[in-house]
């Protein structure tokens, strides 16, 4: 029970990393406030009350920055803090050439991906300088460190995640502030479902992963909690790279 009597706020808590994390979070004591613009995010919340813990979602657009205010504020006033915070909420646009990309796919994937976590920041970070304390933990990926073919607007996103991770970090230390992130690799979620049907993918990602498979969404929450945890008190501005050691050649 880690994090008994600890209120997280959970960005894309609807399905797959989110959820379980969620569920992960919860089970260890939480209370969860998850804001999703995806109205399965009500699953998450009623898996987490039949196991007897507490959670609430708000309908959020992490593009907007009043949306985000509102649910840091939801989320204190109904568990009276927040101490913890994980922004996930992510899209992954379609695949093609980067010549062929259009700018709503462009800018879809920026303003979800990056702006989205710089607003998701912007709101906790001004919470916790009046609480002295939080931990953040942002999702990256390994397209936050390596590229791959017909995924530019997605790598670009990613990097910049990172890139803003370290900013904050820094900026932050020294009022009781850690930002981390997480770098995923292949993870079966419904977001990637259509990549574990293709044969003709898996093939060509298994050829180059040394675990031969993919990941389960479970296997990454363990990180997002230790991340957050006490135990990781002296890690910050970091990016964790989950991968199956995809990227270790």
């Amino acid at each position: 029970m880690r994090f008994e009597r600890k209120t997280v706020l959970i960005t894309g808590g609807a399905t797959g990393i989110g959820r379980a994390t969620a569920l992960a979070f919860a089970r260890e004591g939480a209370a969860v406030m998850i804001g999703d613009i995806d109205a399965r995010a009500a699953e998450t919340v009623s898996l987490i009350k039949a196991e007897g813990g507490k959670a609430a979602f708000l309908k959020t657009d992490v593009t907007d920055p009043a949306a985000l205010e509102a649910l840091v504020a939801e989320c204190v006033s109904r568990f009276g803090g927040m101490d913890l915070a994980f922004n996930n909420a992510g899209v992954l646009p379609e695949q093609r050439p980067l010549h062929e990309v259009t700018l709503d796919e462009w800018n879809l994937a920026i303003n979800v991906d990056l702006k989205g976590v710089f607003l998701s920041m912007q709101a906790e970070i001004r919470h916790f300088l009046k609480t002295g304390k939080g931990a953040i933990v942002n999702t990256a990926s390994v397209g936050g460190v390596i590229a791959d073919p017909n995924m530019s607007a997605y790598v670009a996103a990613k990097h910049g995640v990172v890139g803003l991770t370290k900013a904050a970090a820094i900026e932050y230390a020294q009022q009781g502030i850690r930002v981390n992130a997480i770098g995923p690799g292949f993870v079966v979620t419904p977001m990637t479902q259509h990549w574990a049907d293709s044969a003709e993918f898996r093939a060509a990602f298994f050829a180059q992963n040394i675990s031969g498979r993919a990941a389960q969404p479970e296997e990454i929450a363990g990180t997002v909690l230790h991340l957050c945890s006490d135990a990781a008190s002296f890690i910050n501005g970091s990016l964790f790279i989950i991968d199956g050691g995809q990227t270790a050649h």
